[in-house]
């Protein structure tokens, strides 16, 4: 179907497709696009994007508006009600790689910690005895001292759930304005010596956005057939690493 209806700032957004057949399509969606249309409608969503694509199509699973990564639509009512119930079964391996604040002091380890919604505070998830139950896996992957890369499979697809968990461990993910500080990174908090070129007035951000990427799905189709996708880190977030790499050992 034509794209002619959307707004022209649609038509620029990359969108990539990472696999495709007659039940499904798996998108790698920027960060910064909404998955599926909120309650005001006023942003544009992916969901939007692809039904003026393809016609119908079916919400399997969402990711937050600032990660990026792997995200599933389904084609058809049948592929919908199986891949939903491959993701609520927990069926499904998902893999996630975030940048957080600090470096843990377990390399690996499993975050055990119900999530509930915030009793006043709209849209915000809490860690409550009370919540449903969540469980995280992390393992550091990279230090960099005031910063680590880690890498998360989630058993359970809570709101915001590997977020709530970072923050519940005292290491909220990288401009994470809803559990972190929010603050961008900037070249001179890691740089010593640092000094604006005299072309610019004021330093512009290194990374300013959520640092938490949809890396990998491994699910079985009703076809038996395994699918493993997987998508690399976009290219903010590998120049951000390349950033801290090269400074990590010059303070």
């Amino acid at each position: 179907m034509a794209t002619k209806n959307l707004p022209d700032t649609v038509h620029k957004l990359k969108i990539e497709t990472l696999e495709e057949n007659n039940d499904f399509i798996v998108i790698d969606k920027p960060s910064g696009l909404l998955s599926v249309p909120d309650r005001e409608g006023n942003e544009i969503s992916l969901k939007t994007i692809l039904k003026n694509r393809y016609g119908e199509i079916y919400t399997v699973h969402r990711l937050d508006k600032d990660t990026s990564g792997i995200i599933v639509f389904a084609k058809n009512t049948q592929a919908h009600k199986f891949l939903s119930g491959l993701f609520e079964g927990r069926e499904v391996e998902k893999y996630y790689t975030g940048v957080v604040h600090g470096v843990p002091p377990q390399k690996s380890g499993a975050i055990d910690a119900a999530i509930m919604e915030h009793p006043v505070k709209k849209g915000i998830m809490v860690v409550n005895k009370k919540g449903k139950h969540a469980l995280t896996d992390y393992h550091l992957i990279e230090s960099f001292g005031t910063y680590s890369l880690m890498q998360f499979r989630i058993y359970t697809g809570r709101t915001h759930q590997i977020r709530v968990h970072t923050k519940h461990i005292q290491h909220p993910i990288v401009c994470d304005s809803l559990y972190g500080n929010g603050e961008p990174v900037m070249l001179s908090s890691i740089k010593r010596k640092f000094n604006l070129s005299k072309k610019e007035e004021e330093e512009k951000p290194l990374f300013n956005r959520l640092a938490l990427h949809a890396e990998k799905l491994v699910f079985t189709d009703q076809q038996q057939q395994q699918h493993i996708i997987e998508s690399p880190l976009p290219k903010d977030m590998k120049a951000f690493l390349q950033q801290l790499r090269k400074w990590k050992f010059r303070h």
